[in-house]
């Protein structure tokens, strides 16, 4: 009999709601085996304390300032030089584009077609899956319901062996999600065209060279370190 490999997800998204005046959201997922998770977390806690930060002290994209970005660069530096982790982001570039009614669904709705969207590319069904999304709301429960409850259907999955689990976190308890929120975070200045911050186009900079992509386009779906989709509506098209 066949082991199946355990992998964990850690998702987090970025301007998620339909009036919320910022054109583009983000969804993003970094993934890796989870024997290796105790690992990663261990090591993103030493780089925290070279820069004299306690180990539930929070990394965010809305710390970065132009004058302290060096702790982001070694987190962005570990995460490509760490083989066993991956991420994929995808981007909706302008939310104002949107038109629901016409394809007869709620913005809820829409959101989770999304993030099946960013997942579905991730799921191999000869392995296992624990799914962690940052806390949002109160209505993360129902969502996270929903989410497994497609995820599993598309794979016929109907005795949950596959998507093992999908939890809500909150993010300065999870370092991984820390890292999906610091690499969505980019996306969403790049798409934004936005420029006042030193220390945040560093940062893109160095996304940019260390994965060889521009981060406009969609990448390769087999890209396997570093996975982009960026998603365009098509009037008339059903989802």
């Amino acid at each position: 009999m066949k082991v199946a490999t355990d992998f964990s997800v850690y998702c987090d998204e970025s301007c998620h709601l339909k009036n919320d005046g910022i054109a583009p959201m983000v969804l993003g997922a970094v993934w890796c085996p989870s024997a290796k998770t105790k690992e990663i977390s261990k090591r993103l806690i030493e780089i925290k304390a070279r820069h004299s930060l306690k180990h539930n002290d929070e990394i965010k994209w809305t710390k970065i300032s132009s004058n302290h970005y060096q702790l982001y660069m070694d987190i962005v530096d570990y995460f490509f030089d760490d083989d066993d982790m991956h991420f994929r982001g995808l981007i909706i570039p302008d939310k104002a584009l949107l038109q629901h009614e016409c394809f007869n669904q709620t913005h809820d709705e829409w959101y989770y077609k999304m993030f099946f969207s960013l997942l579905n590319p991730l799921i191999d069904p000869q392995k296992t899956y624990s799914i962690s999304l940052d806390y949002k709301d109160t209505h993360g429960s129902q969502r996270i319901k929903k989410l497994r409850e497609v995820l599993c259907n598309n794979f016929y999955d109907f005795n949950r062996d596959i998507i093992k689990q999908i939890i809500l976190v909150k993010s300065h308890q999870v370092q991984q999600i820390q890292i999906t929120d610091i690499l969505i975070g980019a996306l969403s200045y790049h798409f934004r065209n936005l420029d006042t911050n030193k220390g945040k186009l560093a940062l893109i900079n160095r996304i940019k060279q260390r994965s060889g992509y521009k981060l406009s386009n969609t990448t390769l779906l087999r890209e396997e370190k570093f996975n982009l989709f960026v998603w365009k509506p098509q009037p008339g098209v059903q989802l």
